[in-house]
Formats: structure tokens, sequence, C-alpha cells
């Protein structure tokens, strides 16, 4: 054996252990999923908590009408919940739609905020604090601004948090609403259900470890009070947030019941931007609390460091290796003896994926499909690569920020008509 081989050894440790990891939170997932259709839908006892519902919004016209219209909608007191939009500098007809939604709903609880570009336009924890200033909820939930949540999704949340106070925040699932637009769109909707949803189903069950998503969860005022609010350098705030909670001692469930619709991008340009925004975020994260994955107090952290230091950087680096390696094996620039026992294991991987995220697929309905099979075999040798190259350049980017001493900029995701 030679040095490429080592390496090549090295690298299918690394890549297998992820792969392992992932499926054994597919199968906690799928338990989960069995558990949760046996139960009733949680029901708020006793009195119903007052709720601040906030909606940080930049140039959202094309989709806040809609979002607020379902917000409006949710089967909860009405006396009980208030709605306020944090239009963020926009530049476009949002403030124009929103006050015709007030004007439309004298009574109702809507306040908009109306930011510049002096106390806004810095991204969305900046807007979530000024919104936040402004509420009066024991409860706060957060929507984004291309959300068409289902009537009872606030319930269910509200219900979840009132009825355990070792719970921190309780998050529900989203769902992709214009899933077949294109294949991306399509793509998207695999990966929201099975890398998404169910991995959160399978950190739930396994262990009562959840990370809250940028939309459609509910947290406990006081948790904010204590922490001071968002952090506006973590372009990533919901894992940020995610991992003050932990520390505070407090739980995350999820509550797959409770379900929003979210818009999801439908170029690969504005897929890419928003992707890369997500790794920027989540290495800033990791890096901020990447002591923690040491300290005996911060166990319930823990996971969630070595899952990202991990993907980001262990698997990361040895999936571009691996790759290199074998386009050098086959110009004759490099040898090794075990490219064969190499490329078995590869298709036995590619074997586990389809089926494990074809398994997720089942919990859904109308998902199940010839259709859906197919499009996960091709996801794996398109949309996973282009996953490598999104994950390569965010690091890229996250480091070159930190090199010149400037701060990550916030990117808007692009709305579409529909």
């Amino acid at each position: 054996m030679n040095a490429f081989d080592y390496i090549m050894i090295v690298n299918i440790i690394l890549i297998w252990s992820l792969l392992f990891i992932n499926i054994v939170l597919i199968v906690g997932g799928y338990i989960y999923y069995l558990k949760v259709e046996k139960e009733d839908p949680p029901e708020v006892l006793g009195d119903y908590p007052f709720v601040s519902i906030m909606v940080p919004a930049h140039n959202e016209g094309v989709v806040i009408v809609k979002t607020v219209a379902a917000l409006l909608r949710f089967e909860y007191p009405q006396d009980r919940y208030e709605i306020i939009v944090i239009n963020d500098n926009s530049t476009d007809d949002s403030a124009e739609l929103l006050q015709g939604i007030k004007d439309a709903n004298p009574g109702r609880n809507l306040i908009v905020i109306n930011t510049d570009n002096v106390t806004g336009g810095k991204g969305k924890s900046n807007a979530l604090n000024i919104g936040y200033q402004h509420s009066q909820g024991e409860y706060l939930a957060i929507y984004d601004a291309d959300n068409t949540p289902e009537r009872k999704a606030l319930l269910y949340l509200v219900a979840e948090l009132k009825a355990d106070d070792s719970l921190g925040a309780v998050i529900g699932k989203f769902r992709t609403r214009n899933k077949d637009v294109n294949l991306l769109t399509r793509f998207i909707n695999i990966e929201t259900l099975s890398f998404q949803w169910m991995a959160q189903a399978g950190r739930w069950q396994l262990m009562k470890l959840c990370t809250i998503p940028g939309t459609n969860f509910i947290v406990r005022r006081t948790i904010i009070d204590a922490i001071g609010g968002w952090d506006v350098k973590a372009v990533a705030e919901d894992t940020e947030i995610s991992f003050r909670i932990y520390l505070m001692g407090y739980k995350i469930k999820f509550q797959p019941k409770a379900v929003t619709w979210e818009q999801e991008p439908q170029t690969l340009g504005v897929w890419f931007r928003q992707r890369t925004r997500w790794v920027k975020g989540n290495v800033y994260v990791l890096i901020k609390n990447i002591g923690f994955l040491i300290d005996p107090k911060a166990k319930k952290i823990r996971f969630d460091i070595f899952y990202f230091l991990s993907t980001y950087f262990l698997l990361l680096t040895a999936l571009v290796v691996s790759d290199v390696i074998f386009f050098m094996n086959i110009a004759g620039l490099v040898s090794t003896t075990i490219l064969g026992f190499s490329n078995l294991l590869w298709f036995t991987a590619f074997i586990m994926f389809v089926l494990g995220v074809f398994i997720s697929l089942t919990t859904e309905k109308g998902e199940m499909s010839i259709s859906n099979l197919l499009i996960i075999a091709l996801m794996y040798f398109t949309y996973c690569q282009l996953w490598i190259i999104v994950t390569v350049y965010g690091v890229y980017q996250y480091f070159k920020d930190r090199v010149k001493k400037q701060d990550s900029k916030w990117y808007k995701t692009e709305r579409f008509q529909g």
C-alpha cells in the first residue's frame, strides 16, 4: 500500500461515519413519525398565552400579502396574539401593501414597523430585535415573509411550549409550496423532507435535541430577555440562538403537526446565494462555540458542534480529496490499489442514500412515487455535488471576511410570483 491508499482509507472512514450518523437519524425520525401519528394533536390547557408573531420583511411585496393573510387566519383567539411586520428598509411597494391589509382588518393586532437605512437594512437579526422591542407577548413566534402556515400551526406550537417548562422553544415543520415549478424545487422538496425535518425528528427522538429553523417556531420571551436579543453578526441567527437556548438548560422540541408552507428558490443563482449564506452563518456559529466541544457543562450542544465540524471540514475535505485522487488515478497521475474497493463502498453508499431518502418520503402523502425515486437517484449525482461546491465557497467566503475583518453581509432570498 502506498500513501494514496492510506489517504483513501481515512477518507472512506470519515465519509462512512457521517453516512452512518445520518442513517441512524433517519431511523430515529421514522420512529418518532410513527409515534406522533398515533397521538392526538396538542391542546392549550388553561388560559391562552399572549403571543407576538414577528415577520422580518425586506422587499417582500411579491409574497407578504399572502403571508399576513395566513397569519390572520390562525385558529387562535384573535385578542391573544399580535402580528408585527418589520418592513425593513424596503424599496418596493411593501409599505403600501401592508397598509392596505391594516385598513382591511380594523381592530386586529397588526403592527407594521417601517425602518429606513439608518435603523434597518442590517439583516434579519437586527429586524427581529426591532420587532422584539415593540412586542408584548409572553411567547415570540417567528415566520419568514414567504410563509403560509396552516391554520392550527400556532396553536400546536403554543400548546407544546405551555405544557412543558423544560422547553425553551418549539419548532414546526416547513414544506415546499412551489415544489412542482422545476427540477430544482423538486430537489429542494426532497432535501427538506429528508435532511431537515426527518433529521430534526431523529435528533429529538434519540437525543431530545433540535435546532431552530429560520421560521415556524416559538420561543419564551424570558429567554430573549436573558440573552439580550438576536446576535446581529450572525447570518444564521436560527442556529446561533439554538446554541444559546441549550446553554441556558432548556430543550427545543419538534412538533411536526405544526406545518408552514414556504417558497423555495426557483433558480440556481438564488439557491446558491441562499445556501452560501447558510454555510457562512453556520461556520460563524461553529467558530464562536468551538470551545464548548470540550466543556463538560455544554453536553447538549456537543453533538451539533461535532456535526457542523464534521460536515463543513472533515467530510468536506474527505469528499474533495477522494474526488481528486479518483480523477488523478484515471488520468494515470497516481496509483492506488484500493480503488476497486473504494468504488464498491461508493456504490453501496449510493444505494443506502436512495433508500434512506425514499423511506423519509413515505411519511408524506403524495411523495412516495416512482418519479421521486428517480429524482433521488439523480439528486445524488447533481444536487448533492452542488452542495459540495456551495460548502467550499461558503467556508472560503467566511474566512475571507475574517481576514479582511469585515462582517458577513446578509443576502435576502429573492422571491417569485405564485
